[in-house]
């Protein structure tokens, strides 16, 4: 849903372009509440996989600091719906200010959660091989990530930004996928 819905607002503010513009910038106008549900389906989806990673894991140094910094992502993200950012060239707001500041904790929580994470499993025996892969999903954002602040090229936010938000729901699902697989199976009677 929020890959479908972020494409759909492509569509329907062309106004923005996906090089130059911040996603948050769908966040005004007339399609403000459909970049207000994706902030809060990003969250959900990011508490979902936190939460049943920890039903399913051994949680130990690394991991838990990882999965708690990975909630962080989500509770900002979440929140990234009730305050719009500015647009370029109009005046700062209050609003505008907390949207920046909420999605630098969530960028860099998800950032360091999800390296955190992917290190501790890559450590343990039984997850080690998917520790590798998470961890190599996760040094990708981490690269990314200074350069959403400071692009090297003369584009804005927007390339960036994008390809961290690719990055980091990726690595979210590799996450839920695995544990998916991997989780125990609960009997009736309520036994693995």
């Amino acid at each position: 849903m929020y890959l479908l819905i972020d494409a759909a607002l492509r569509f329907l503010e062309p106004q923005y372009s996906l090089l130059r513009n911040a996603e948050s910038d769908y966040g005004n106008g007339a399609f403000a509440w459909l970049m207000d549900l994706n902030f809060l389906l990003r969250a959900t989806f990011s508490l979902a996989a936190v939460g049943a990673s920890a039903l399913a894991w051994r949680l130990h140094g690394w991991v838990r600091t990882g999965l708690a910094l990975v909630a962080m992502w989500a509770v900002a993200s979440g929140l990234l719906a009730f305050f719009p950012d500015d647009l370029a060239g109009t005046p700062v707001t209050t609003s505008g200010r907390l949207h920046v500041l909420l999605a630098l904790i969530a960028f860099v929580a998800m950032a360091v959660g999800a390296l955190s994470v992917s290190v501790g499993l890559a450590r343990e025996a039984g997850t080690r091989a998917m520790g590798f892969w998470l961890t190599g999903i996760a040094v990708v954002g981490l690269l990314v990530l200074p350069l959403v602040g400071r692009p090297p090229i003369r584009l804005d936010i927007g390339l960036f930004e994008r390809i961290f938000l690719g990055v980091e729901p990726l690595w979210l699902a590799a996450v839920s996928w695995w544990t998916y697989g991997t989780a125990p199976r609960m009997s009736p009677s309520g036994t693995a």
